[in-house]
């Protein structure tokens, strides 16, 4: 299979996770609007999500995948296999017991780390605790499952698990309905939420151990044991626990900061899931397919194959997320309220929440090229370097957005979150081109320049439909507002489309390639 039909097999999975996320988030603005059970219901979520995405997406796959693929290279399965085993042993006893201390000092962590701001509000503090005790396990799954998904994607089977996520989302999406359908109260449909997210966890652990399994890889229990091979990945996880998972670690302080204004984190959380959509799309099939496979042709030598997966990768990444980003900067208001306004979510709020969208929007891209650069030093165990730009992220992040909170308030959080991602790309970037191991080929930055100015055109083609037409249906029923926003966004892209296949920026056998499976072409010397 092709690099590109990877990223769609992967793409196509998260999409259905992120339609059915936009969903569930349409059923709770009309269900809670964006209020103190909202606000604690995300506050509550956002610490576990935390966790899954620092020690189980960001550290642990980080420094799991490589050793792992490598062990599969040049040891074959069983070697694999046998690491695998020794991972589970210490990533249960690990798992138990942080589960266990955070359950039990739930208020105090509520209290001083995730929603410091609640204190002045009882009711809100005490169901923050609550829904974060109920979710908390979701860690403990979703860490497993994290390991279950690294054996599949290293195995070359990406799909199934890039798809087990959409089941957090179609329980949810039940919960709400039943919620809406019952005339439950907030309090009661918060809970039931908190309840749904426990479930969840343990369904999609159930599915893919079965799936590894099935693929003839099985890993029984066994007595922790710090092998070498485990003491590596212990080693090489440190610095990634910081590096891995940045932008958590970046939305976490701006949910801290945010907790002393009234709404500002539902409304950062209704902003941030359209965003999540090309990024979930294109920076998770980045993500998961590059660094198994770079990893693999570093083991193997094969240098010219590493320029050549990282030069694609950010040809993809660029094509999809540039005008991605310009769209969602450009006509956020139209957007935001064909999804959230309706029932408890006011046209106030579709105005906040879409300032804070295009905020979001600007550093999309430095997002998803963060997942093209950090497999450069990842896939060569460099974990530290990572790291320390990750500690220049935070520290620019956390500057910005306490010296504009004041002013621009909760919209601060969401510039200072993009404007950080893009001195970590550039950081990354630099260093990589200065150590040789990563220089984009001529006809890499031709594409991207090109990719640039037709995004840049197509913009300019939203921006005039939409002022032209936006304000006619500005009060109009569902149906008309829907016709407007597919419409614009039709025309755009393909304004965009065209533009960019004229100019080169994106081939027509490549876009086919995206819907095409079959062995890569071979890719003469000059093109890598």
């Amino acid at each position: 299979m092709s690099l590109v039909a990877k990223f769609a097999s992967v793409g196509s999975a998260t999409m259905a996770s992120r339609v059915l996320g936009f969903a569930r988030e349409a059923l709770i603005a009309a269900a809670l609007g964006a209020g103190p059970v909202t606000d604690a219901f995300y506050a509550a979520f956002r610490f576990p999500n935390l966790f899954r995405r620092l020690f189980a997406e960001g550290a642990f796959n980080t420094a799991f995948i490589p050793l792992f693929a490598k062990e599969m290279e040049g040891g074959g399965m069983e070697a694999a296999r046998r690491f695998g085993q020794d991972v589970l042993a210490v990533l249960l006893t690990v798992l138990i017991g942080l589960s266990a201390l955070a359950m039990i000092f739930m208020s105090f962590l509520v209290s001083t780390v995730v929603a410091p701001g609640f204190a002045d509000t009882p009711d809100k503090f005490e169901l923050t605790v609550d829904m974060a005790r109920i979710m908390f396990p979701y860690l403990f799954c979703m860490s497993l499952v994290a390991m279950l998904s690294g054996i599949m994607n290293s195995m070359r089977k990406f799909f199934l698990a890039a798809l087990v996520p959409v089941l957090l989302n179609v329980i949810l999406v039940a919960v709400l309905a039943l919620a809406l359908v019952a005339g439950f109260p907030a309090r009661v449909t918060g809970l039931w939420l908190a309840w749904g997210v426990f479930v969840s966890g343990f369904v999609q652990l159930l599915i893919l151990a079965i799936a590894v399994r099935r693929a003839g890889f099985s890993v029984r229990l066994s007595v922790p044991r710090l092998t070498p091979a485990v003491r590596r990945m212990l080693v090489l996880m440190g610095p990634a626990l910081l590096t891995g998972g940045i932008m958590q670690v970046n939305l976490l302080i701006g949910q801290i900061i945010a907790s002393v204004q009234d709404r500002a984190i539902s409304l950062l959380n209704f902003a941030d899931r359209i965003n999540q959509l090309p990024l979930g799309v294109i920076g998770i099939a980045v993500g998961v397919v590059l660094l198994p496979e770079l990893s693999r042709a570093l083991k193997a030598g094969d240098l010219a194959e590493a320029q050549h997966l990282q030069n694609r990768s950010l040809e993809f990444s660029l094509g999809l997320t540039v005008p991605a980003a310009v769209g969602l900067m450009v006509i956020p208001v139209p957007i935001v309220g064909l999804l959230y306004q309706r029932g408890e979510f006011t046209a106030l709020d579709t105005q906040m929440t879409a300032a804070a969208l295009a905020a979001f929007a600007s550093g999309l891209p430095a997002y998803v090229m963060t997942k093209v650069f950090q497999p450069g030093f990842f896939a060569r165990e460099d974990m530290k370097t990572p790291m320390w730009f990750s500690l220049v992220t935070v520290v620019v992040n956390v500057v910005l957005s306490l010296t504009f909170f004041p002013v621009y308030g909760h919209v601060a959080i969401a510039l200072a979150t993009s404007f950080s991602s893009w001195v970590n790309v550039a950081l990354l970037a630099g260093t990589l081109w200065q150590r040789n191991e990563f220089r984009p080929s001529a006809a890499t930055l031709r594409r991207a320049m090109m990719i640039v100015l037709s995004s840049a055109a197509m913009g300019v083609a939203a921006y005039a439909l939409n002022a032209m037409l936006a304000a006619p249906l500005a009060n109009a029923s569902i149906l008309p507002r829907i016709a407007l926003v597919f419409f614009i966004i039709s025309v755009s892209a393909a304004v965009y489309l065209g533009l960019a296949v004229l100019t080169g920026a994106l081939n027509r056998e490549e876009l086919a390639g995206a819907i095409r499976r079959g062995p890569r072409p071979r890719i003469r010397k000059n093109q890598r």
